[in-house]
């Protein structure tokens, strides 16, 4: 028993050897989840009709935007490369004071702030999602005075969830910085089983203050999981309140500009909730649309991001750039690999995916339509958005944070009037919005590679030969995919929508051949057997093609089978994937 306890206990504080181990570890608590989110929505759309989820989504709005600009800034732009500075340097005494009194005072900044919108969110909602707004405007919708009352009373529930976040975030940059990534990995999750219960057993008695308190208490666990792992590597936050020390004021001097994207940045959420509520459910399909989007940029672009972040850190400050050039394109090629077959897939089987997921008792054929349009929209950035996650980091691993902020809030403008033209002008329905946000995405994407390859004296050909080449394999293959769908799907051929639809009036037994999507295992049954079918041609296209991130994953694979996973040096100067071609790339 008490081996078997020193296992568990060193699995759980441990740190991940490799930028792979951890990729890993990553990927697979960010796909579970993800799943956890899934089953928390379509528990949600089976005790809620859109009308009212609409209301619980808009009330998540402004704390969440509070946590993201004030927090969320500060820790992702900055923290982790300056508090891995005390670790290299072996001043760790000095890195637990700077961590501690960046944790008070940003609290306490929080604090005041959620103090004022705690007073102000009423006029905040009636502005921005009103009936009466809209109606000065001569645009229909909106959410009428009672639903307002209601939004912002889950609202200011909402508000102290954030404030364990603040915390538990400072304690998620500790634990990444020593490579401890399996509890903020897990952190997610018992916050979404929180929400979840929150649903199945409050929402009976509570309605959607149910949905609410459940997510207050997720918030809770979220840092309380955290706690023993950061305490056991000497993490005991203090009572201090240093704005002299050096580690501090260079956070925030950094963070700065970071604060000031996301601050633009929330533009998008307010244009999506002002659009949003002109159409009763469309924050709902917009939302449920982003959800499913954001699990392959979650699980492959923000894990190999967040998994290089500590590596490519290490080799700026080492001035090291043969090194950070070949962690850099290797890794951004295998999120491409990863993401864009993913997202012509998605485009493809949008309604399926869909049914699929959210297909709930309230959740009806309209609102399945609806959402499908707002994800083959979303789909089309996604490949620019999982990018965007490494390049940004890049720039932040060489203390950069002014150029990815710049080019954000370009990208934020375009965004926000792509938008009100989609959707006031062209009147494209919900799916507009989603149109405008893949649109920006793209447009912020190129620009950061075209500077970041320029920054570290390299050449745009190492990230264009492989994209054009998984581009093009994944195309061909989704069209497969939408071919494969239309032969074998049985409402193809009741509707005469397939290309072989009018053989059945030749006799032939279509019943033999075809699969009966009406029914949920049939429809999870032909998604999963296209989709691997689509997969394997994507492959056998990349082989071809003389892809080398097809043989990248390959071998991750091989490597994650055999458990053969080897440990970064002392120095850590472990290249993301290991592959006798590497040196292509440099």
């Amino acid at each position: 028993m008490n081996n078997f306890i020193q296992k568990g206990k060193k699995i759980i504080t441990s740190p991940q050897s490799s930028i792979l181990s951890a990729a890993t570890l990553i990927m697979m608590t960010i796909v579970a989840s993800k799943i956890l989110g899934f089953i928390r929505q379509r528990v949600l759309f089976s005790y809620f009709a859109p009308k009212q989820t609409d209301l619980l989504l808009a009330a998540f709005d402004v704390p969440d935007i509070m946590f993201e600009v004030l927090v969320f800034g500060v820790v992702s732009a900055a923290f982790i490369p300056i508090f891995s500075g005390y670790i290299t340097k072996k001043k760790e005494e000095d890195g637990w004071h700077m961590a501690s009194s960046s944790i008070n005072i940003t609290l306490v900044i929080y604090l005041i702030f959620a103090s004022i919108a705690f007073l102000f969110l009423n006029p905040i909602y009636t502005i921005l999602a009103g009936q009466q707004v809209k109606n000065m405007l001569g645009i229909s919708g909106g959410y009428s005075p009672e639903d307002i009352t209601l939004v912002v009373n889950i609202s200011r529930v909402l508000l102290f969830s954030q404030i364990f976040f603040v915390i538990s975030s400072f304690t998620t940059g500790v634990l990444e910085s020593y490579r401890r990534f399996l509890m903020p990995a897990l952190a997610p999750l018992v916050y979404n089983i929180s929400i979840i219960l929150g649903i199945i057993f409050l929402s009976g008695q509570f309605g959607l203050f149910g949905v609410a308190i459940g997510a207050v208490v997720g918030a809770l666990f979220h840092f309380l999981v955290q706690i023993p792992v950061a305490a056991h590597l000497g993490f005991h936050p203090k009572l201090v309140w240093d704005l002299q020390d050096k580690g501090v004021r260079k956070l925030y001097k950094l963070s700065l500009p970071r604060v000031f994207e996301l601050s633009i940045l929330q533009v998008r959420r307010f244009v999506w909730l002002f659009l949003g509520s002109i159409v009763t459910g469309g924050l709902t399909y917009l939302k449920s649309g982003d959800l499913l989007q954001t699990l392959p940029i979650s699980v492959f672009g923000m894990s190999l991001a967040k998994a290089a972040l500590p590596t490519l850190s290490l080799q700026a400050s080492d001035n090291d750039m043969k090194s950070f050039r070949q962690t850099f394109f290797t890794t951004l090629n295998q999120i491409l690999f990863l993401v864009v077959p993913l997202s012509v897939f998605m485009i493809v089987l949008r309604v399926p995916i869909v049914r699929l997921v959210f297909g709930a008792s309230q959740f009806d054929w309209e609102a399945t339509l609806e959402t499908g349009k707002v994800l083959s929209a979303f789909s089309v950035g996604m490949f620019a958005y999982a990018g965007s996650l490494l390049i940004t980091r890049a720039f932040y691993a060489l203390q950069d944070t002014k150029t990815p902020v710049a080019i954000s809030v370009f990208s934020m403008v375009l965004n926000a009037l792509l938008a009100f033209y989609l959707i006031l002008y062209c009147n494209t329905g919900i799916w507009g919005i989603a149109l405008s946000y893949a649109s920006a995405g793209i447009f912020q994407f190129c620009f950061l590679i075209l500077i970041i390859v320029k920054r570290i004296e390299s050449n745009i050909k190492f990230f264009l030969i492989p994209f054009l080449k998984i581009s093009l394999a994944s195309i061909f293959s989704g069209g497969a995919i939408y071919a494969l769908i239309k032969v074998v799907d049985r409402a193809s051929w009741v509707n005469e929508s397939s290309f072989l639809g009018k053989l059945d009036t030749q006799g032939i037994m279509i019943e033999q051949i075809v699969v009966d999507t009406r029914y949920a295992g049939n429809l999870f049954f032909l998604t999963a057997f296209v989709s691997l079918v689509g997969f394997g041609i994507y492959i056998l296209l990349l082989i071809l093609f003389r892809s080398q991130e097809v043989w990248s994953f390959f071998n991750f694979a091989r490597r994650i089978m055999t458990k053969n996973i080897a440990p970064i040096p002392s120095k850590e100067r472990e290249q993301v994937t290991p592959l006798p071609t590497d040196s292509s790339s440099n």
